[in-house]
């Protein structure tokens, strides 16, 4: 499973498995029955605490995300509702876009060189797009 964590976040590190947990069922990469890993291996593939998986993956079980069946695993039980899937997917935008705008802050680009490199790469991604 593809989880990208970021500690300079202001989101917790939890939140950041919740939010992408849900971004990868919504996406389609993750399908309703699928097993997820268990609390032990994802915490040993991310390099964390089993404590902090665990929270992540209680807090889906409460949303209704997942279901946990005691000795049998833990399994994608349902699709968020699409308002929350348009609220968690502008929300993981808008991080990555702060991110990226203070990192490139930190670099010393300036807001002009910035502006330029963005609508580049836009419109190098919407030609790749209308490619596909």
């Amino acid at each position: 499973m593809l989880i990208r964590l970021n500690p300079r976040r202001r989101e917790s590190i939890y939140l950041q498995i919740v939010s992408q947990i849900k971004h990868l069922v919504a996406g389609g990469r993750l399908q309703i029955g699928e097993r997820l890993p268990t609390v032990r291996q994802l915490a040993t593939d991310l390099h964390l605490n089993p404590n902090t998986v665990a929270r992540a993956y209680n807090q889906l079980i409460e949303e209704g995300l997942i279901a946990a069946q005691q000795g049998r695993g833990t399994y994608v039980y349902q699709m968020p509702p699409s308002s929350e899937n348009r609220k968690s997917r502008r929300e993981r935008v808008i991080l990555e876009v702060d991110e990226l705008l203070r990192d490139a802050e930190q670099i010393g680009c300036e807001v002009d060189e910035l502006e330029k490199i963005w609508r580049e790469r836009f419109a190098v991604w919407r030609k790749a797009r209308a490619q596909r």
